[in-house]
């Protein structure tokens, strides 16, 4: 049999930029598709239909698998080279779900499940609320003070990357203790009574428990009441429950290359959503913009030197297969992806692109990132008419993490992030949070981004003076 060995980084001396100038290379058909982009409204259409007529598309339900068969058959109208990759996906239920304050007032509570929780029993949960602002504070508890309460984190807001952490481990690390629920305060810093739903992660050695996020108010309303000295109790009903896995797909459009075809650039978003709102920002216009992009392409009569690709990705929210999935399609020709783009962080003013560059962890050297920004800066002047050009070391992006785990060069693009995570997997995603000229420019950066990596002579790893061995070797 033959097994895939992870591509191997070998730094070499620090090669200097490709000769030619991407820039000046590059100008004449980048203005054209930027032309194309800022003055089109095909695009916005395809994001309002999306929102409006199919609105969100959580894994395993049938608005995702009717927003695929859409898509599918608009890219084949249109001309392109359309696939579908089945993944086996998660489908979880969401159900009937409430809360209420019982003591020491009588008041409805505004909640949403987490992704993948369990349900309570029939009848529901009541009991009293345990608030505590950190797991530490959790641990120094005795687990007799813990048993049989609902904990409440109230976090304060630090970042989505550390407060995130409660919402993912929050109900184990309750239950370890002894608790019968779990409710999380929304991962935002700013909130108009609005929870932010997310999924959790259960481990194995602890008792599944239910779990919700609450509204930032009500948990500080929560806290401040236990802190003076209220017992806090709570109803709780929720009816989550989770089906056998279901059939979806990773939706592939592309232009093959003139030259070399074999050769990828791929970019796009998750398709899929949370189970409220439009999935509007998180990740509908991602999908609609890298569509689109690659849409004026083709119509421009543009073809690359390499495949342009268009993935929209299934079930990033509450699994990831499909990107793991469409990492494992790719098998032993990972070698032949020179780049992946991702846009996963909303559709707010775009200002450029983050680069990460590895494999298996270890991280490119410091020159190789010099030469590889140093490239992507020619590029990004192609984009300076729309203040868009910022090219700077980064994260590309869960669903093209698998590829860059195994040493694709990987790009997210970044916006101004000023109110993304206010409506963040929220009742409030929807399109009407989306500026329309902010989505034509990321239409427009990941038509000029796409379009150079895929045609450029020399390819960003390249220039970068790094070289990746996808070897096979022979086995027993």
């Amino acid at each position: 049999m033959y097994r895939l060995l992870l591509p191997v980084l070998l730094s070499i001396p620090a090669l200097a930029p490709a000769q030619t100038h991407l820039t000046d290379a590059y100008r004449e058909p980048a203005g054209q598709i930027l032309g194309a982009a800022m003055t089109d409204v095909e695009g916005w259409a395809k994001l309002e239909y999306l929102t409006t007529e199919i609105g969100h598309r959580l894994s395993g339900s049938a608005g995702l698998e009717r927003a695929i068969e859409w898509a599918a058959g608009r890219m084949e109208e249109e001309g392109l080279d359309v696939r579908l990759l089945p993944v086996m996906v998660p489908h979880w239920i969401r159900g009937e779900e409430s809360a209420r304050m019982v003591a020491p007032f009588e008041r409805p509570l505004s909640i949403l499940g987490l992704g993948g929780s369990v349900g309570t029993p029939e009848g529901g949960i009541t009991a009293p609320v345990l608030a505590v602002t950190s797991f530490d504070e959790l641990e120094a508890l005795d687990p007799a003070n813990v048993e049989g309460k609902i904990v409440l984190f109230a976090v304060p807001w630090m970042g989505y990357g550390e407060t995130v952490a409660y919402r993912a481990a929050g109900a184990s690390r309750a239950a370890e203790r002894g608790a019968v629920a779990a409710l999380v305060r929304s991962a935002t810093g700013r909130s108009l009574y609005t929870p932010h739903t997310g999924s959790l992660r259960y481990d194995d050695a602890a008792p599944r428990i239910p779990a919700a996020a609450v509204t930032v108010e009500d948990a500080e309303w929560m806290r401040r009441l236990i802190a003076n000295g209220h017992e806090v109790r709570i109803r709780l009903e929720m009816g989550a429950h989770t089906l056998p896995d279901a059939e979806s797909f990773n939706l592939v459009a592309e232009i093959p290359g003139s030259e070399i075809p074999e050769e990828v650039v791929v970019m796009g978003g998750h398709y899929d959503s949370w189970d409220v709102g439009q999935g509007a920002h998180d990740d509908g216009a991602a999908c609609m913009a890298a569509w689109q992009a690659l849409t004026i392409i083709h119509r421009l009569g543009l073809r690359s030197r390499r495949t342009l690709r268009v993935v929209l990705w299934t079930n990033e929210e509450n699994g990831l297969r499909g990107g793991r999935s469409y990492r494992e399609w790719v098998g032993d020709d990972i070698g032949l992806h020179v780049a992946a783009i991702e846009m996963d962080g909303g559709a707010e003013r775009p200002v450029g692109f983050g680069l990460g560059m590895g494999a298996d962890g270890v991280q490119a050297t410091d020159a190789a990132y010099e030469n590889a920004l140093e490239a992507l800066g020619q590029i990004g002047a192609l984009l300076d008419g729309i203040d868009a050009g910022l090219m700077q070391r980064g994260w590309g992006g869960a669903d093209i993490g698998p590829l860059m785990k195994d040493g694709v060069p990987g790009m997210g693009l970044r916006t101004v992030g000023e109110h993304y995570f206010d409506w963040h997997h929220t009742n409030a995603d929807t399109l009407d949070k989306v500026d329309p000229q902010d989505f034509r420019k990321a239409v427009a950066m990941l038509g000029v981004v796409g379009y150079v990596l895929a045609d450029m002579p020399e390819t960003i790893r390249g220039i970068a003076g790094i070289t990746a061995k996808a070897a096979q070797e022979k086995g027993r």
